[in-house]
Parts: structure tokens; C-alpha cells; sequence
């Protein structure tokens, strides 16, 4: 029987909660598709703090260091944010993690469910079909981390202040080579977002995209947009894009806007993947859900799941090379929201389930 080996990070808030069924389902897919799980919990974030010293410790990094990816719940709430920023949870977690592991890949899928078209601020003869998007971004590049980066003060007393963006082309060539592979597991169509009208760095990425996917898979449907366009395009209709291919900053945008179009940050999933490969021979990651710790309802049991659950299938998918037993997980959750079942952050004013119940519904339904 395959082993599947990965560190559990439940986090703050309602982390722990949703932590638990996204673990039950994972065990109950191994079941039924032939796998184990070998996985350990480890505190960080704002717990980490609390009973360590430090957001991230180091017996958690060391732990994340023996496995082949990280499931991780959410961190950060009210109780820490008098730190000082760079030892707030958020930023004294997360960010140690993506350098360790190199995570130079952010996968956030946008998914509507037609069932949950309401929820959207789109039109309803648009929410109405769903929405099934990817948007791959670059994560360590552009000009969230180009050098100069500084504020100074000129000769006649005004300030300037200065971010530079920075791309090779080494950078653009591994995120066009994931975006490929994430096609070819969907309908095998990439837009490619850059600014090429202003941009020098925009060029650079459109030349390289172009380049790379004519070499990696040629039978890939590759086109190009500027980003104000693109921006333009998810609201008027989203169903025309597969694949967004992003650098940083207009990712960090985009998927953002997706997340909003899509309704409820308790369905959305992410994926941060690594430059190296694990012992299984496909990328580390890191795997989360798109929402935060929601301290407001966390203890009371009416957290949605759905988003941690979605983040573990994509731990199988990504990490582990298991597509069906990834598709089972998502299958599953869809077939329990066209049931009727929801939680509060979806339900509208209807009748709501609670944590334990909409886990179960979708334990029941893994096959």
C-alpha cells in the first residue's frame, strides 16, 4: 500500500476544526483508493507563539523537513495583532515557510458550483453555468521582492520611494512549465496575463511563456492578455479562461478578484509548490485553504470545511500524483452541496449544518 507522508499544521482559530475532517477524509479516501496516511501535527502561527516563542518553531520546520508536503490551516487573530509586524503570525510563519521550501508556485483554483450562484456578484446569467478557473502565479519574483527597494528622503525634503520589478528568465520558464502541467489535467488552454505594452519585464514574459509552452506541450491553446483586460474579462465572463498565467503582483490581484467573483472564501482551496521534488517525485507543497482563522466563529462548530477538505485533494493531486483519489474529495464535495447541505457562511438565511455534519456528508460520499 502506498504511503502518503506530510505534516498537518492546523493553526489558529477555527484551523483545528476544519483540520479534523479534512484528516478524516483523507483517511477514508486512503481506504478506498488504496493509500495511507502518515502525518503528525505540529503548532504554528499564533499557538506556535503561545507555546513556543516563535510563529514558526523550529521542531515544525524540522518536521516539515522529513516529509514529502505540508497540509496547513490558517493562522494569525485578534489576540496577536499588537506584534510587532514581523512577528505577527502571518508573516512570521508563512513567509520562513515559502523560503525554505522555495514555494515559487501559487495554484489558487476559482470555483463556483452552480448551486452557489447567489453567492457570486456577477450576474446571475453568468454565475448560473459555475465558474472552474486556475490561476498559477508566481510567488518569490517580480516586484514584491526586486532590489532597490527603499524610501529616502531628497535634497528639496520630499520623500521618494522606490520597488523594483525584476524577472528572469529561468523564473518565467518553471511557472510556464507548472501552468502546463496543471492544463493538461484540464482542457489544455493558458492565458497568459503581462502588461507587454509598458513593461520591459512584460516582454520578457511574454517571449519566455511563448517560447516554453511551444517546447514543453505544443498541443497547449496559449494566448496573451494585459492584465487590465484580464481584470476586465473574469467579471463580464469568467468561463472564457482555463488557466490564468500570472506573474506576482497581477496574480496576487487577480486571484483575489477570482476569490470574490467565486462567493465564499469558505469553498476556495490553494496550492504553494516547491522548485525540488519530494521522495515521491513530484513538487513539495504546501496546501491551504483561501480563507483566514474567522476567530469570530472559531470553538463554535459551524466553520466551513470545504476549503481545507478542497486543499487536501489538491495535496494528492500535486504532491502525490493521486488524481483520481483527488477527484473523489472534490466530487464529493460537490455532491454534497447539490444536496442542499451548507453551512452558515453559504447558506443565505436557509437552514445551516455545522462542521461535524457537512464532514460527514462528504465522508458519505467519497466512492
Amino acid at each position: 500500500m502506498k504511503i502518503i507522508r506530510f505534516t498537518n499544521l492546523p493553526g489558529d482559530g477555527i484551523g483545528p476544526e476544519v483540520m479534523s475532517v479534512a484528516l478524516e477524509v483523507l483517511e477514508k479516501t486512503g481506504e478506498v483508493y488504496g493509500f495511507a496516511c502518515e502525518t503528525t501535527a505540529h503548532d504554528v502561527g499564533g499557538i506556535g507563539i503561545d507555546n513556543h516563542g516563535k510563529a514558526l518553531p523550529q521542531s515544525t520546520l524540522d518536521a516539515c523537513k522529513s516529509v514529502d508536503a505540508i497540509l496547513f490551516g490558517s493562522v494569525g487573530g485578534p489576540k496577536w495583532e499588537n506584534l510587532p509586524p514581523k512577528e505577527q503570525p502571518e508573516r512570521a510563519a508563512l513567509l520562513p515557510l515559502r523560503k525554505a521550501f522555495e514555494l515559487f508556485a501559487n495554484l489558487r483554483p476559482g470555483n463556483l458550483f452552480p448551486e452557489l450562484a447567489d453567492l457570486s456578484p456577477l450576474r446571475s446569467d453568468v454565475a448560473s453555468a459555475g465558474i472552474d478557473v486556475l490561476c498559477v502565479r508566481e510567488l518569490t519574483g517580480g516586484i514584491y521582492f526586486g532590489q532597490p527597494k527603499n524610501t529616502r528622503t531628497l535634497e528639496d525634503g520630499q520623500k521618494e520611494a522606490v520597488d523594483t520589478m525584476v524577472y528572469r528568465t529561468g523564473e518565467i520558464q518553471r511557472i510556464t512549465e507548472v501552468a502546463v502541467k496543471a492544463a493538461a489535467l484540464r482542457d489544455k488552454k493558458i492565458c497568459s496575463v503581462d502588461k507587454a505594452n509598458v513593461l520591459e519585464t512584460s516582454i520578457l514574459w511574454r517571449q519566455t511563456v511563448s517560447e516554453c509552452v511551444q517546447k514543453l506541450d505544443p498541443s497547449i491553446e496559449l494566448s496573451h492578455m494585459y492584465v487590465d483586460n484580464a481584470a476586465m474579462q473574469l467579471v463580464r465572463n469568467p468561463n472564457q479562461f482555463d488557466v490564468l498565467l500570472t506573474e506576482n503582483m497581477f496574480g496576487d490581484i487577480l486571484s483575489d478578484e477570482l476569490a470574490v467573483i467565486c462567493g465564499s472564501l469558505g469553498m476556495l482551496a490553494s496550492a504553494s509548490l516547491g522548485t525540488g521534488t519530494n521522495s515521491n517525485n513530484f513538487p513539495f507543497g504546501l496546501y491551504e485553504p483561501a480563507g483566514g482563522t474567522a476567530p469570530d466563529i472559531a470553538g463554535k462548530g459551524v466553520a466551513n470545511p470545504c476549503a481545507q477538505v478542497l486543499s487536501a485533494a489538491l495535496m494528492l493531486r500535486y504532491s502525490f500524483g493521486l488524481e483520481e483519489a483527488a477527484l473523489a474529495i472534490e466530487n464529493a464535495v460537490k455532491e454534497t452541496i447539490r444536496s442542499g447541505l451548507r453551512t452558515g457562511d453559504i447558506a443565505q438565511g436557509a437552514p445551516a449544518v455545522g462542521t461535524t455534519e457537512m464532514g460527514s456528508a462528504i465522508l458519505s460520499r467519497i466512492a
